[in-house]
């Protein structure tokens, strides 16, 4: 499926963010035509509860200075699953369990990707092993 490039500020805020507190497997979804839910989801994982919350905090922190404050933060006290709705864009931050676990990326297969690459003057996140299992490379 082919990537858009974003240049939408919030979406380059979160990917900029998340990719400082070296969250994984950052994925930019574009909903936009197949969902009234929020135009973009964007998906990424941290390998403990401490630092899927740290990723969290950052997000929010980067949205802050955008003047984009959440609708509503759901999981921070667990760090299993931390969903902040910014009613537009919602993301999802998870522990590598959980996001296998409720498979986002397979149940929104259809949603474009939108490439972050060069989002923070980074290449993306490298994948996990689990997700090479999935992709049949390991």
């Amino acid at each position: 499926m082919p990537r858009k490039k974003s240049q939408d500020p919030p979406l380059q805020a979160v990917v900029l963010a998340a990719e400082e507190k070296k969250a994984e497997e950052i994925s930019v979804m574009d909903l936009r035509g197949l969902s009234d839910v929020a135009d973009y989801f964007i998906i990424c994982h941290g390998r403990s509860s401490r630092q899927v919350q740290s990723i969290a905090d950052g997000v929010e922190q980067a949205l802050l200075a955008l003047k984009r404050r959440p609708d509503h933060i759901e999981g921070y006290g667990r760090g299993e699953w931390v969903l902040m709705d910014y009613i537009d864009l919602v993301v999802h931050v998870f522990t590598a369990e959980r996001r296998e676990y409720y498979g986002l990326d397979r149940l929104w297969g259809d949603a474009p990707r939108i490439s972050t690459d060069g989002a923070g003057g980074k290449e993306p996140a490298a994948k996990g092993k689990q997700a090479k299992k999935r992709e049949g490379r390991e």
